[in-house]
């Protein structure tokens, strides 16, 4: 029985449903995966710290030893865990760690001698993130549209819709779980990391590959603090745009309806609001943190579209777009079809 594989035979496991298994410590994991995996680890982070140390300060053996320790009461629980996550029927479970070591070799040797198939990926995740660095170098990624507009036209909420009715869109914001602005954190948690994002990026556009061309958000380079990678940063700029309109009023609506729990946010608004002061002036920030403090947020939301943000992406606006004029999202959706349909006889 093969019990080995290599990361094409993994990923086509994947596409039948396979569950893949990071057994990393919870830290590694953190920091990046496998989209769609789950975390079962060998070794929590103290114990992978404890046996590094023991490695480099008196060598293999003790380590490995002392790792077998630790490991060996856990093996029952691990085994029920992967069970119970694994669908019946499903393809043999794909196991990984961060190279394709001792970690991801035990529970893979443990899983099948206790009749749960599995494999283990050789060069683990290591092999995956070359793979997605590969991806993002040498991809040409077609035909781009991007909406663009104003803050608060509701570009995402036009991405959204279309995605329900199984349009190819790449939700950058959604993959970098932020706004994309000064306020784009607020109220969402923790972005995830670069290696993550790009994962998540690449899985989006693998899922999305042979539809002919991709539907995505004008950004800048940045989303928050996470980089779009540079070569699909530039296929952004390449096509047409679709250039959302909509009234200041409907765009304020939309603002506010983005941030539902403004209220229990309103300390979190001061910092960005402060560092506006270079651009805007300390009176008129001022003014702004008053409104914010009396909770006025209506007039808070325009003041700052009209001071702040529209002066600041009008440029934005491409001479090559196809105009969408937004008064209700229903209608905006008929619209940006129609659009689409356009650019795409181009």
């Amino acid at each position: 029985m093969q019990v080995v594989i290599d990361l094409d035979q993994a990923l086509e496991l994947r596409q039948r449903g396979a569950l893949f298994v990071d057994v990393r410590s919870p830290a590694e994991f953190a920091e990046a995966t496998i989209p769609g995996a789950i975390n079962v680890p060998i070794l929590d982070d103290a114990q992978r710290a404890e046996i590094g140390t023991l490695y480099k300060q008196v060598g293999r053996r003790d380590a490995r030893r002392r790792g077998i320790e630790i490991v060996a009461p856990k093996i029952p629980e691990l085994l029920r865990q992967i069970e119970a996550a694994r669908q019946p029927d499903s393809p043999p479970a794909v196991i990984f760690c961060w190279r394709g070591g001792m970690r991801s070799l035990a529970l893979t040797s443990f899983l099948n001698l206790g009749g749960i198939p599995a494999r283990q990926l050789t060069g683990g995740h290591k092999a995956f993130r070359r793979l997605v660095i590969d991806y993002f170098a040498q991809t040409d990624f077609g035909k781009v549209l991007v909406l663009r507009g104003l803050t608060g036209v509701g570009k995402t909420l036009l991405l959204h819709r279309m995605a329900a009715e199984t349009y190819p869109v790449i939700d950058l914001e959604g993959l970098a779980n932020h706004r994309g602005s000064a306020f784009g954190g607020l109220g969402l948690g923790e972005q995830p990391g670069q290696k993550m994002f790009e994962a998540r990026l690449w899985d989006r556009l693998e899922e999305c590959r042979g539809a002919g061309y991709l539907l995505t958000e004008g950004e800048s380079r940045h989303i928050g603090r996470l980089v779009v990678p540079p070569r699909f940063y530039q296929a952004l700029q390449e096509q047409p745009s679709l250039w959302v309109e909509a009234s200041l009023d409907y765009r304020v609506r939309v603002i506010l309806d983005d941030y539902p729990a403004r209220d229990d946010l309103t300390a979190a608004f001061e910092p960005p609001l402060l560092a506006l002061k270079e651009r805007l002036g300390s009176s008129a920030v001022a003014e702004l943190l008053k409104l914010l403090h009396e909770k006025k947020w209506e007039e808070l939301t325009r003041q700052l579209m009209v001071g702040y943000y529209d002066p600041l992406y009008m440029h934005t606006c491409p001479s090559r777009r196809v105009e969408i004029r937004v008064e209700t999202l229903d209608a905006g959706v008929v619209d940006l079809k129609r659009a689409i349909s356009q650019l795409l006889q181009v």
